[in-house]
Order: structure tokens, then C-alpha cells, then sequence
């Protein structure tokens, strides 16, 4: 792939970095990544990585745009109320930069279907609201040899982490093994979330996605980073592979994806 004349001028501050340059750009533009949830995450990921010339971007929600999301899911405006969050979405993305191939997905992603939709991309984000998607995607990740790219809201807290569970690497399990009991996490609308919160989390998961893809820098690979914004305040700490992790551990007992009912949601999206 050679860069065109006006892709050059538009990734012109990319390729001026020594760490992309004209190279690496051609990696962006050939790389297939897959955002789940387009909202208060997935908005400034798929923003960014739209803007970064990714090549190929898959993004998959099943909701549709509600005034309560234009707090935070910028990629979202009042005329899109009513609209399937995919379509909004791809409509902004391809404004953006027309060099990226949006390809959405709006039904419900379940059991049935998470292993075709993952197998087509390079890399997993996932950005979305609610613990069985969690589970689902990182099971997938674990038997697609897929990398994971997580974030996570709460009020005025985030969390970030990559897992590379094909390279040797801890999976969402080690760090999280069961679902919450229902009652244990509030709910989305009990706990609510600063907005920007949203923002910042999701544009930390894009530079994660786009230093895998450039093989640059020092991933959060087995490591969860934590923030709190009333404090400006980051910390990371390590995640150890757990050899008894029911997934990827060395005795495994989910031989294949399971499906798992919702008992709480840990984000708002």
C-alpha cells in the first residue's frame, strides 16, 4: 500500500513521529479493528481511530440515541435521538475521514454470533455496558487469539487494561472471575458518571489500540490502570495470570462460550 498525496498531508503530524511514519501509518490504514458499543466510550475510541486513518472498523450496538447520552457519547447529536446508535455513528465517522471502511453491526451480539463477528478483526475494544458482554467477549478473545483492549466507568472513576491471553497473557477472568450477584454493582442509572470521564477512559483505550497496531510503547498488557478524576489521580497495578482461571487457567472447565445472564451493569456507556 502506498500512501496518496493528500493522505500524506492529512497524516502528516502521524508521520512527521519517528515511531509511525510513512510505515506505520500503511499499518494503520491495513489494520481491522472492532469497537463494541458506540457510546460513552466507544464514541472517542471510533472517533480517534477514524481520525488516525484506521482501515477497517466494525462497530456493533443494538441501542438506539436517547436525549440521557448526548452528556457523554459525543459522537452522538439531539437530530440522531431516535436513531440506531450504529447508523448515527457511522454517519459522523465517515464525515470524518472517508478513508475508513465502517462496518456496522446492530443486532445483539450473543453466543451465537460473537466468534464469527470477532474472528474478522485484528483487535477487540470493548466498550460496552453491561457484564455478560464482558464475559462474552473476552471468551471469544480467549479462543480467537484475539487482543482485548477494556475500559470501564463509575461515577468519577475509569479503568483501563489490554489483554493478550493468546501470548501467554492473564484474561478479563484472572482479574474478575464470576459476574457480580444482582444488587452487588449499582445499575447505570442508580450511579451515574461524569461525562468527560467517558471521554478520557475511551481516548486512552484508542492510543492502546493504536500502539498495538504499531507495535510502539509499552501496552497495559497485564496491568489495570485506575483513575480517579476527583483527585486527577492514576494508578497501575499488576494482573496476574490465575492458573486456576476457569477459561485459560491449566486445568480449563468453559471449554467453548457460554452465555450469561445480566445480573448488574458495571458502566455506563
Amino acid at each position: 500500500m502506498r500512501l496518496t498525496e493528500e493522505q500524506i498531508y492529512r497524516y502528516s503530524r502521524h508521520i512527521l513521529l519517528p515511531e509511525v511514519g510513512g510505515v506505520g501509518q500503511e499499518k494503520l490504514l491495513r489494520a481491522k479493528v472492532f469497537c463494541v458499543g458506540v457510546g460513552g466510550l466507544g464514541s472517542p475510541v471510533a472517533l480517534y481511530l477514524a481520525a488516525a486513518g484506521l482501515g477497517t472498523l466494525g462497530i456493533a450496538d443494538s441501542d438506539q440515541v436517547d436525549i440521557s447520552n448526548l452528556q457523554r457519547q459525543v459522537l452522538h447529536y439531539t437530530d440522531d435521538i431516535g436513531k440506531p446508535k450504529t447508523h448515527s455513528a457511522r454517519e459522523k465517522l465517515q464525515k470524518l475521514n472517508p478513508d475508513v471502511n465502517v462496518i456496522v453491526y446492530k443486532d445483539l451480539i450473543t453466543m451465537d454470533n460473537i466468534r464469527e463477528l470477532v474472528k474478522e478483526y485484528d483487535i477487540v475494544i470493548d466498550g460496552s455496558d453491561n457484564f455478560p458482554t464482558r464475559y462474552l467477549l473476552n471468551d471469544a478473545c480467549y479462543f480467537e487469539k484475539k487482543t482485548l483492549i477494556s475500559g470501564a466507568l463509575f461515577q468519577f472513576e475509569g479503568q483501563l487494561s489490554v489483554f493478550k491471553t493468546h501470548k501467554g497473557g492473564a484474561c478479563y477472568r484472572c482479574l474478575y472471575p464470576e459476574i457480580p450477584p444482582k444488587g452487588m454493582v449499582p445499575t447505570c442509572e442508580e450511579a451515574g458518571i461524569l461525562g468527560a470521564v467517558a471521554g478520557t477512559i475511551g481516548t486512552m483505550q484508542a492510543v492502546e489500540t493504536l500502539k498495538e497496531v504499531l507495535d510502539i510503547g509499552e501496552p497495559l498488557v497485564d496491568k489495570l490502570l485506575t483513575m480517579n478524576a476527583l483527585s486527577m489521580s492514576f494508578n497501575t497495578v499488576k494482573i496476574t495470570k490465575d492458573p486456576e482461571c476457569h477459561l485459560c487457567g491449566e486445568n480449563p472447565t468453559i471449554l467453548s462460550i457460554e452465555e450469561y445472564k445480566e445480573h448488574s451493569c458495571d458502566i455506563e456507556d
